[in-house]
């Protein structure tokens, strides 16, 4: 991942329809769950008063007590809050959240209080109530973390969009720590009514994803939530490291509010990007986890995207959403959880609800049905796809480390300053080693199980370390740009950007 630091994932928690806990959540994914209700998979029986005392469950929705209550699972699986805290400083400990619809629950009850007994009776903590950065503050005042506290809104794709950027401070050194993940409220009346006339909800009440009979997705409830830490102080406090956050990526379709594009070619140019920003090729991902949500265009559009990238033999595919349903701004999440559990079990779930592929959908899925194959941990690269033609692409892997070639220690010279952090990552990738080096080794008391016993990597794609998109710089750092020039009409033939210094 761009950036001076690697990033570390060291805490899970969930909270699914399937029950509390990331055992529940991969019990769900191996098994398959009986039917569900058509478009419908609320969080029930929900015990709030497990994580919050009365008043605090009357002045929240339950949008932010999922999310609280996936916070606390997954600090306490990182070591506990107090540990953190400690190691960090409340100052480098940040929240970063997403959620498609923050507050809904709560905007439509008291719509409906208004409407029956008029203004007096509403609620005066509506508005924090409804906020969609109310999960977000809640989890920052829980713990006590002071870093940046900032919430993701893109639909389908916020929860993906969110571990991006909690990883990136991290790796741009603004955090130590980051709590990041998704939650999601809003498996009930008007949102259920407005995908039911959109015609996305699925009739049989099953998500079945790439199926030649699919028809449309469930709605369902949940949170997720990571920890992540920077890699040489997370090892350093002696952290048991889950997995790694490689790369990740953001584009948009531009082209309709609902509808991908159809040939996924936005999709695909996310996931190239994701690739790039983790110096993989196309060959070393070892799993995909697919957006899949089991609607008919939507199916089609990732399946092109992903042959566009990976051609007809690509790697495994699997998608959570038969098992969870769709969880929406918080299912980025949950699949990156997933695709970490993956990596500990030596798993890969199966598509539940997948019962004949379709095929008109390309021979280059290699779908996994029925049951749970064993795979050798390698890197997976996770899809979230919203409304808005929002793309978001997120790599993780097995944890791994580089011990730097020793430097020559008879040199008459001084050793030159080495440029900034962003300048060597940014513009080479010579500091990073050759993933076929003997310098990519398991990386000292990272965990246990098949998770951490593999190595991957098999070159740079071309272009790695440029800024844009098919260009290509030297390993040594940019000449500095010329001043600009004064104001004035340029020489004859120079061009009008030159003279703005553009």
């Amino acid at each position: 991942m761009s950036g001076a630091r690697r990033v570390v994932v060291t805490g899970l928690g969930s909270v699914t329809a399937a029950g509390t806990g990331t055992d529940a959540l991969w019990r769900d994914l191996l098994v398959p769950a009986p039917s569900a209700p058509p478009g419908h998979r609320p969080l029930k029986p929900w015990d709030a008063g497990r994580w919050m005392d009365r008043a605090e469950i009357r002045h929240t929705d339950r949008c932010t007590q999922f999310a609280v209550a996936s916070a606390e699972l997954a600090v306490a699986d990182a070591g506990g809050a107090e540990a953190l805290t400690a190691r960090y400083g409340p100052e480098r400990a940040g929240v970063v959240l997403g959620t498609a619809l923050g507050g809904v629950t709560t905007m439509e009850r008291q719509s409906l209080v208004r409407a029956g007994h008029g203004d007096r009776r509403v609620s005066p903590f509506t508005v924090p109530m409804v906020m969609p950065n109310a999960a977000a503050a809640a989890v920052s005042q829980r713990l006590g973390w002071q870093g940046p506290c900032e919430t993701v809104t893109t639909a389908c794709a916020s929860g993906t969009h969110a571990i991006a950027s909690a990883a990136r401070l991290i790796a741009y050194g603004v955090c130590d720590t980051v709590l990041t993940g998704g939650t999601e409220a809003a498996a009930h009346g008007t949102v259920l009514a407005g995908f039911t006339t959109m015609r996305a909800l699925s009739a049989t009440g099953r998500t079945r994803p790439f199926d030649r009979g699919r028809d449309g997705f469930t709605v369902a409830e949940g949170a997720a939530a990571l920890v992540l830490e920077a890699a040489d102080t997370a090892r350093a406090r002696g952290a048991t490291v889950l997995a790694e956050v490689l790369g990740a990526a953001s584009t948009a379709d531009a082209h309709d509010v609902t509808m991908p594009l159809p040939d996924g070619s936005g999709a695909a140019r996310c996931m190239a990007l994701a690739l790039r920003d983790a110096a993989l090729a196309p060959s070393d991902i070892a799993q995909i986890s697919a957006h899949g949500t089991g609607t008919l265009q939507g199916d089609l559009a990732e399946s092109r995207a992903l042959e566009r990238v990976f051609g007809t033999a690509g790697p495994a595919v699997t998608s959570a959403k038969g098992a969870t349903g769709h969880v929406f701004g918080a299912s980025g999440a949950l699949e990156a959880v997933a695709a970490v559990l993956s990596m500990v079990h030596g798993l890969i779930p199966p598509v539940q609800g997948l019962v004949a592929p379709d095929p008109g959908l390309g021979p280059g899925l290699d779908l996994v049905r029925g049951a749970p194959r064993r795979w050798t941990p390698g890197p997976v690269l996770s899809n979230s796809f919203g409304f808005g033609g929002h793309n978001g692409s997120l790599i993780l892997g097995p944890c791994r480390t580089w011990t730097p070639p020793p430097e020559p220690r008879s040199s008459p010279e001084p050793r030159r300053p080495r440029e900034s952090a962003w300048i060597s990552r940014r513009t080479t990738a010579s500091r990073r080693p050759k993933p076929s080096s003997p310098g990519w080794t398991t990386a000292p008391g990272a965990g246990s199980g098949p998770a951490c016993a593999v190595r991957y990597g098999s070159g740079t794609p071309p272009g790695r370390g440029s800024i844009w998109p098919g260009t290509t710089t030297s390993a040594s750092p940019p000449t500095p740009r010329s001043p600009p020039r004064r104001p004035g009409p340029p020489p004859s033939g120079e061009p009008e950007r030159a003279r703005r210094g553009w």
